[in-house]
């Protein structure tokens, strides 16, 4: 009898641990954008153990996507580069059953995303922003006097002004589908234009401040702002925001301001979606509905410094983050942004062709 139990039991413990094996999670998001504890507590909360991989462009994470067999069971792929990838059948429908935390999100921004995915069948805001200026206050001010055009895209795309920061450092990002549209507004173009010589214009701005440039990167610039290596850099809100209260706590006196240029800017949204061939899709809208649980967005807005699109968080957002105007910007402001384009082949060919040019000279 005590054999029978004892084999009955080891039956049960097996089942308990293949069952616990099955209960994973790979999560594939941008470096530097999730709070330090809010793995550590979806595991706590759901017992589902989480590989956590980060990239830092959207190139690189198509990539993968489109080659398919990722391994990847939630992505976080930027709206323009979601809804091509869409159409390419890289994600599965969500099942909104399975997330009754949607209730939580603002009605306006999910449908705004909706301009990329229908119906938002696809995916769920993670958190948005805009892409814009910053820059050390000091060293800025040091060369280019009290008046530096820091409101506007000239600051980085006049070659005069490009030309007296390159001693300090100017840095851009290493995204094509951002930067020759900026350029392009820079001229007063419309920055959604997918017209050859409107985009070969954008990239003959770009070229003529090149040789200024330290670098393209889309993550280096926010330990590089907030140490002083670097003096301005076209990035991500909240990524500047963060290298703000890194040089704040370090307290050397480094100050950095952000700033959306008054041509206007990029409003860009990233996306939590589940790739098709995702093996844990049940896991996978586990922990999307646990990051639109509201404490968790809103534990993730003030450790990342991004403006999210949960509207119940705002109330435990802490007040100087929901008071700054770079976050979330005043309706005025808000209607000089502009939604990211998405590009057919022909057009991608035509950005990657000028954008190799631009960073190579060739």
């Amino acid at each position: 009898m005590k054999k029978i139990i004892a084999t009955a039991a080891f039956v049960a413990m097996s089942a308990i641990s293949a069952n616990a094996a099955d209960k994973v999670l790979h999560v594939y998001n941008w470096s530097d954008y999730i709070a330090e504890d809010t793995i550590k507590k979806f595991e706590a909360k759901t017992g589902i153990k989480v590989t956590y991989d980060v990239y830092d462009s959207n190139e690189v994470l198509e990539a993968k996507m489109l080659a398919g067999s990722s391994g990847y069971d939630v992505v976080v792929p930027t709206s323009d580069f979601l809804q091509r990838q869409i159409a390419a059948g890289v994600y599965a429908k969500l099942d909104k059953s399975k997330l009754p935390n949607l209730k939580n999100m603002d009605p306006d921004l999910m449908k705004a995303a909706a301009n990329y995915d229908k119906g938002n069948e696809h995916a769920v805001i993670y958190m948005w922003g805009t892409t814009g200026i910053g820059y050390n206050t000091k060293m800025v001010a040091k060369r280019l006097g009290d008046k530096a055009p820091t409101d506007s895209w000239a600051l980085v795309f006049d070659p005069a002004n490009a030309a007296k920061l390159k001693d300090c450092g100017i840095t851009f990002l290493d995204a094509p589908t951002e930067m020759i549209p900026a350029a392009m507004k820079y001229l007063g173009l419309d920055p959604r234009s997918t017209k050859k010589e409107d985009l070969e214009k954008g990239a003959a701005v770009i070229e003529k401040v090149r040789p200024f440039i330290r670098y393209f990167h889309s993550s280096q610039y926010i330990s590089d702002l907030a140490n002083g290596d670097v003096c301005v850099s076209v990035g991500w809100s909240g990524d500047v925001f963060q290298a703000r209260d890194r040089a704040s706590e370090a307290k050397k006196g480094i100050e950095i301001g952000y700033s959306i240029p008054k041509q206007g800017a990029l409003q860009w949204f990233d996306m939590m979606a589940i790739p098709a061939d995702s093996k844990h899709k049940d896991e996978a809208h586990a922990f999307i509905n646990f990051i639109m649980d509201p404490q968790i967005t809103a534990d993730i807005t003030n450790y990342v410094w991004y403006a999210n699109a949960n509207k119940a968080s705002m109330p435990m957002v802490e007040q100087e983050i929901k008071d700054d105007k770079g976050i979330f910007p005043t309706p005025e402001v808000k209607a000089k942004l502009w939604g990211s384009k998405v590009y057919n082949k022909r057009t991608d060919r035509v950005i990657t062709r000028l954008w190799t040019k631009i960073k190579t000279g060739k």
